[in-house]
């Protein structure tokens, strides 16, 4: 496995309410998105930071847990 890919950055994304939306945001000059995945309550997405992706949105109620610690999405 390439070192490189080994370290990378996961994220655990577990769903509080139904529809929680997780959006993958690619890296580069233009930000753009380039995946989209729709939660329902209890259902758990881990999701990975790659050369590709340099950012992730979530949206609607969700924990969330990283490297850095947990942290709780609040519903608009």
């Amino acid at each position: 496995m390439d070192k490189k890919a080994a370290s990378s950055d996961y994220i655990v994304i577990k769903a509080v309410e139904d529809g929680v939306n997780v959006i993958g945001l690619t890296r580069g000059t233009d930000t753009r998105f380039h995946h989209s995945e729709k939660l329902d309550k209890g259902e758990v997405m881990v999701a990975q930071f790659t050369e590709h992706t340099s950012a992730i949105k979530i949206r609607g109620q969700a924990q969330i847990l990283t490297a850095f610690g947990a942290v709780q999405s609040e519903k608009k």
